[in-house]
């Protein structure tokens, strides 16, 4: 009697380029494919309502992929480590295979999971899959994980290049009676009262097709003018990758490699190291979204929270138009522009003084491209508490940001034609407030928390 292999799904919902898979087919027993909701193992993070949205979707159309090639996708709810061994034992598996996952809980689940299993006998290997390299191998010369970034892509450059994606799998030996299967529908991923989600199924088309299209046409409608022009809301210049990439609709070794022989690659390709700079760092700083990378930070003085304040940056209601634009294209598309991103996370923490988490959790929830790394990464580069952060002193000022990217205010008109205009904090004030406050982070011991690598799951 065969001994089916499982496959377990999780941030790498595609079919081509996926090397778990591939391992799988080529290990020559029927395949389990299998995704887990797991929300309830230790430490892992509960998804947003926007990324819930996209999961359902994307889910679909991973199971609708599959059906075609000769499988199953199998849905399952619960903690991983009590669905993967229940599994394995229902099914008779002898293999298990997944691609690997870099946060903190994540490992320490997998790792957990894979000595067990192996422990009963059954074959479990991990695979690279989400990043051009792996957060162990790129390193200073001295052998420590880089805190800077142009040294860092540096030294990324300087590594072979990376590995030429995998082909999608013509077929796929699906289990000739897959286990039974929750129904997605019953997970209710989906808003129902009410239903918001309105903006994003008229923005976005989830699943492998639609971001294998989306690469396409960015290579050859935007990529020739993306270095001047993705700096500007209303420009349409971006490539509009990141949740596709979050969700691993794609892979980085797909996007990198049909990018790196067109001409003018060179900048977005550097925005792939980035995201891969902010995974390094998630690698080696698990308790990223809730603590300063600077541990001198932790000295900021921040006020009582003014919960007004706070809902009238949710809502886009501060009366600062770009600030606005940017909060209420978020409510309404799941997305925001980088550039008003950083303005309106600036807005937040140096005009409004509010901690950087409070406004990390909201992105969390709206953004459709929240992952575990990128999202806190980025807040605290603004908050200037993290890696390679700007320094505290930089006060992004959303009117002259608004002139010098949206002079026609093109993109202002489309988003913030009706919002407040009487701002609810003077800008010139509240930044003499906010360099105030950081003479306080000013005068810290500059030193660095260690990295805390745990548990690898390799």
């Amino acid at each position: 009697m065969s001994s089916p292999s499982i496959v377990w799904f999780r941030d790498d919902l595609r079919l081509a380029d996926n090397p778990a898979l591939r391992a799988a087919i080529e290990h020559g027993e029927p395949i389990i494919a299998l995704f887990v909701l797991d929300e309830e193992s230790e430490g892992l993070r509960p998804l947003g309502g926007a990324a819930r949205w996209w999961l359902h979707h994307s889910l679909a159309s991973l199971a609708e992929r599959l059906h075609d090639k000769g499988a199953t996708l199998v849905l399952k709810r619960g903690a991983a480590a009590g669905v993967l061994r229940e599994l394995v034992t229902d099914a008779g598996a002898g293999a298990v295979f997944w691609n690997r996952r870099y946060g903190g809980p994540e490992r320490a689940v997998d790792a957990g999971i894979k000595s067990a299993l192996r422990a009963e006998g059954v074959t479990v290997a991990s695979f690279a899959a989400s990043l051009l390299h792996e957060p162990w191998t790129v390193t200073t010369g001295s052998g420590t994980h880089y805190s800077v970034f142009t040294p860092f892509w540096r030294a990324c450059l300087a590594l072979p290049a990376p590995r030429a994606p995998l082909p999608e799998p013509r077929e796929i030996p699906g289990a000739p009676r897959p286990p039974a299967s929750d129904a997605l529908d019953d997970w209710a991923l989906l808003p129902t009262t009410p239903d918001w989600a309105a903006g994003l199924r008229e923005t976005w088309e989830p699943g492998e097709p639609a971001a294998r299209r989306r690469v396409k046409e960015f290579l050859e409608n935007d990529l020739p003018g993306y270095d001047s022009a993705r700096d500007e809301p209303s420009a349409g210049a971006t490539s509009l990758l990141s949740p596709h990439l979050r969700w691993g609709e794609i892979s980085p070794f797909t996007v990198w490699h049909e990018a790196v022989g067109v001409d003018g690659a060179g900048g977005f390709l550097s925005e792939l190291g980035w995201r891969e700079f902010a995974w390094h760092t998630l690698y080696h700083f698990p308790d990223l979204a809730a603590k300063n990378l600077r541990p001198e930070f932790d000295a900021f003085p921040w006020p009582p929270l003014d919960p007004s304040q706070l809902d009238a940056w949710h809502h886009g209601e501060t009366g600062v138009p770009l600030v606005d634009a940017g909060m209420r294209e978020l409510w309404h598309t799941g997305y925001m522009h980088n550039r008003v991103r950083m303005v309106t996370a600036s807005f937040l923490i140096k005009n409004l003084l509010v901690d950087w988490r409070l406004g990390e959790e909201w992105f969390w929830d709206t953004l459709v491209d929240a992952d575990e790394a990128s999202n806190p990464f980025n807040w605290q580069w603004v908050a200037g508490s993290g890696a390679d952060a700007a320094p505290y002193f930089r006060v992004f000022n959303p009117e002259l940001q608004a002139k010098k990217f949206d002079p026609q205010g093109v993109y202002i008109s489309r988003w913030a034609s009706k919002a407040p205009t009487e701002p609810i904090v003077d800008l010139a004030e509240t930044r003499k407030a906010a360099l105030a406050a950081y003479d306080a982070v000013k005068r810290a011991p500059k030193t660095r928390r260690e990295g805390n690598d745990g548990v690898r799951d390799r």
